[in-house]
């Protein structure tokens, strides 16, 4: 496959790759998810994936965003996918539309429940639908969660029902 081809997938934390503490009761960061996730899907595709960060995004200030713009405009592949945690997932994926990555499809998706508790958790299936959409659409920014995409700017997360919805 060509760079063209590649995607590349940024981590960057929030719940998808949580892990849980099951003595002290509390989530933590201990590695990312992603190779056993791809390896578990028997993914085939040309993937090339880089951990930029383990962080909830609630504690993501500029600097992180900016990580996350620089990687993306240094990046050779033009199909990006960034697991991003929910919270503040709509204010990373602007600041990438402002920075105008041209000819680039990047997906943000993240998960409401952690990869590590098994089959409650709907991170396997955000990322198997981010690797679907980045194959399909247009250069833009998009935000994909429940099996849906969403333009940047047309989604937000309604925390009452735990879920995103078109705006």
């Amino acid at each position: 496959m060509s760079n063209k081809e590649k995607i590349q997938i940024f981590i960057t934390g929030g719940t998808f790759d949580k892990s849980y503490d099951y003595i002290n009761g509390v989530l933590y960061f201990k590695e990312t998810h992603l190779p056993e996730m791809l390896k578990r899907s028997r993914c085939q595709l040309n993937i090339d994936f880089k951990t930029l960060m383990m962080m909830d995004s609630l504690e993501m200030g500029g600097n992180e965003i900016e990580q996350i713009i620089e990687a993306c405009k240094n990046s050779t592949s033009n199909k990006i996918i960034i697991t991003h945690g929910t919270d503040t997932i709509t204010k990373t994926a602007k600041a990438l539309a402002i920075a105008e990555l041209k000819d680039k499809t990047i997906l943000l998706t993240g998960a409401m429940i952690p990869y590590a508790f098994g089959s409650s958790s709907d991170g396997f299936f955000n990322l198997g639908c981010a690797l679907a959409y980045a194959q399909t659409l247009s250069p833009d920014v998009y935000i994909t969660m429940q099996g849906q995409y969403f333009l940047w700017n047309g989604v937000e997360k309604n925390k009452a029902l735990g879920l995103f919805e078109q705006v």
